[in-house]
């Protein structure tokens, strides 16, 4: 692959046609107490309004979740309803790779001909989440009961680890200072925090309200709830729970959805309310790492996917990442020669929580809308997920129109 081809030449992302709401950490909303896919239908459907994208340009909706939800059986389907459109489409589930394997999917379609307007929709609620009994013949209590959430983070039944443990050990096995992991997760919050400052996070997240079964207002969702600011003195303060992980320097379970569409160049100029902005899929690619060292999967799969394309972390005018723990973030930079300064400049999951999801979308979303500011360039999107595999993609923004 050389440097400007696209693995999609016909699909495009329409610049201003996405939107996410706010992540409100765990049990700290309304959003404990609804049907995340209703929610997340009727979401995007005041998103999709707001952005004036007429519904009926809808095709096909591509959703993705990762935690259980009630009448999940039904999919796409149902939750297009809540949205006002009967749609067909599917949903699928890759742990927290999922919000980019999403929007991927939907390039797909679009490049396929299948489909000329495909709605990308992922959501989850950590809020209670479901637990399950499951007959278990070979274990000796017959049955397993399995709280979703907590006993998957907690147990990868492939090596017996926690989440949190191939943390510690990928940290050891770097030689990550704890200093600079705490130094790195304070500037992190300092770069969320300016965000909000200058407007930068009022372009791409709206409030969204909730409404009981009467049509009453039950509360709104119009806040990163459980997000603090914090000092260097605190980060250092708190207790090391494994090498280099502390309660302040990894992410924290929270809720919420994000939506955005991907169509044919053509159809991109048509809803776009900026059509001089192209949005290209220039690759994509995923690696797994050795057992329990899933904060260096990202960094492997970048070094995989720049390799693959000819580019350099010069070329790259936006580096943006789903980093559940910062130690993550550390690796990259120490492999990659990469200052971890330049990159997540508008935030990151790793301050505003990880609905998992839609976390990998919130931060494609924020990384383009960066990227425009910016004048355009390439952009890359790399984040971890369960069972130590790593994802990264680059797509290209242009001002013109493109090619």
């Amino acid at each position: 692959m050389k440097n400007g081809d696209s693995m999609f030449p016909r699909a495009r992302i329409p610049y201003g046609t996405w939107g996410s709401s706010y992540f409100p950490a765990w049990q700290m909303s309304p959003l404990a107490e609804v049907n995340i896919g209703q929610f997340a239908g009727e979401g995007a459907n005041r998103i999709l309004g707001k952005r004036k994208v007429p519904k009926n340009e809808l095709e096909y909706l591509i959703i993705g979740s990762t935690v259980p939800w009630h009448w999940k059986f039904w999919t796409a389907p149902m939750v297009s309803s809540c949205l006002g459109q009967r749609l067909p489409g599917y949903h699928i589930e890759q742990a927290c790779a999922t919000g980019l394997q999403a929007a991927i999917l939907g390039a797909n379609e679009v490049q396929g001909g299948t489909y000329d307007v495909v709605g990308v929709l992922t959501f989850d609620r950590t809020s209670d989440s479901p637990v399950g009994v499951f007959p278990e013949r070979r274990s000796y209590e017959r049955t397993v009961a399995l709280s979703d959430v907590w006993d998957n983070f907690g147990f990868d039944p492939a090596t017996g680890n926690a989440m949190i443990t191939t943390a510690g050990i990928a940290a050891r096995k770097y030689k990550i200072d704890r200093r600079e992991v705490d130094e790195l997760t304070h500037h992190r919050y300092e770069q969320y925090f300016n965000a909000r400052k200058t407007g930068f996070l009022d372009r791409v997240l709206f409030p969204l309200e909730i409404l009981n079964l009467q049509g009453r207002m039950l509360g709104k969702v119009d806040d990163d709830l459980g997000v603090r600011k914090v000092t260097l003195d605190s980060l250092r303060a708190m207790r090391e729970l494994d090498t280099c992980v502390t309660g302040g320097t990894q992410t924290h379970a929270s809720d919420g959805m994000a939506v955005m569409l991907v169509t044919t160049r053509e159809k991109a100029r048509e809803l776009s309310p900026r059509p001089e902005i192209d949005i290209q899929f220039v690759a994509k690619t995923e690696v797994r790492a050795l057992p329990s060292l899933m904060p260096e999967a990202p960094t492997l799969a970048v070094q995989k996917l720049l390799k693959r394309t000819g580019l350099k972390m010069k070329d790259i005018a936006v580096a943006k990442n789903h980093n559940p723990f910062a130690v993550n973030d550390v690796i990259f930079s120490k492999v990659m020669d990469y200052d971890w300064r330049n990159m997540n400049n508008t935030g990151c999951p790793l301050v505003w929580g990880h609905p998992q999801g839609p976390t990998l979308t919130r931060v494609l979303i924020e990384a383009l809308e960066e990227a425009v500011a910016l004048g355009g360039g390439y952009v890359l999107i790399f984040g971890c997920a369960a069972g130590d595999v790593g994802i990264a993609a680059i797509l290209k923004v242009t001002e013109g129109g493109g090619q």
